[in-house]
């Protein structure tokens, strides 16, 4: 019965009609093709990145969150267009978001130093209910039958729009454009997809040849749900270890490490600790950033 308990006050949480439907992550700013797809192509060279999030640990059938991005410019020597794409897989108890998309940059100078891109995305994503893993309170419910596993599937796409230089970023994007209505279960039984709306931004202060600070941040807002804001400055010495805090609103404060191997290997580990109401019953959240960077193209 407590399992039962928790997977239905995760559902209400993730799928209600007040909440954002796209999963956190703390380390947003190593992973932004997910964010906006204009990312894409503003480097010259490829990279790949993964982050994976164990949420509310201890908190029976808490989500679980594992996204992989690659992309990286086209090879040419003005680098003014890139591809990529993306893999997300989102699982709360007996509901599943998995999410594939492909994206195109494409970037050109405002001025010697700053740059803008613009990007679009569009794939697929499949939303799933397992049956067996939920226990109906009223067994002649004709909308909903427990010993199936429904499936729905739907395309989707982003666009955005990203200013950059080498020591800052501002993008705005909007993921989930099309506002699909997904089907899952009975007759009547509709899901309506959500267009979300991502602002990012960070900059980098050197203090001296060693130590910078870069603060940053993600706020998203999806209607009628609450904007979301998480603020995060990191400390970043040699530009080889880091060490940083996040302040997510209304829901955790986390604190974050991280580590540069030769300019090419990235690992980043973040810690969060609860503040929302939900919090004296989890054990707080994990999350995992690997990244590759793949020689520059010239």
């Amino acid at each position: 019965m407590k399992r039962l308990l928790n997977i239905l006050i995760l559902l209400i949480s993730f799928v209600g009609l007040k909440a954002q439907q796209l999963p956190l992550y703390t380390q947003y700013m190593f992973n932004p093709l997910i964010y906006n797809p204009a990312v894409a192509g503003t480097n010259n060279y490829y990279q790949m990145r993964m982050n994976g999030r164990l949420q509310w640990v201890g908190f029976n059938g808490a989500p679980t969150t594992y996204c992989l991005s690659v992309y990286g410019p086209q090879g040419s020597k003005k680098f003014d267009m890139g591809y990529g794409g993306y893999i997300v897989s989102d699982v709360t108890g007996p509901q599943s978001t998995l999410s594939f998309m492909g994206a195109y940059g494409y970037n050109f100078a405002l001025n010697p130093e700053i740059r803008m891109s613009m990007g679009l995305a569009l794939g697929m994503l499949q939303e799933k209910i397992d049956g067996t893993q939920t226990l109906m309170y009223d067994p002649n419910d004709k909308t909903f039958n427990p010993s199936m596993i429904y499936t729905s599937y739907a395309p989707n796409g982003d666009a955005g729009v990203y200013v950059y230089s080498s020591n800052f970023n501002v993008g705005l994007a909007a993921t989930q454009l099309f506002n699909n209505k997904v089907k899952l279960t009975g007759e009547n039984a509709l899901n309506q997809l959500r267009t979300h709306f991502n602002l990012t931004g960070s900059y980098k202060y050197f203090i001296d040849r060693d130590f910078a600070i870069e603060p940053s941040v993600l706020i998203q807002a999806v209607n009628p749900a609450p904007v979301q804001m998480d603020l995060t400055a990191r400390v970043i010495y040699k530009t080889i270890v880091w060490f940083g805090l996040c302040y997510r609103t209304g829901d955790a404060v986390s604190v974050m490490v991280g580590y540069n191997y030769n300019n090419k290997y990235y690992i980043g580990y973040s810690y969060d600790i609860g503040i929302s109401n939900i919090a004296k019953y989890q054990e707080g959240s994990h999350e995992i950033m690997i990244s590759y960077r793949f020689n520059p193209i010239k």
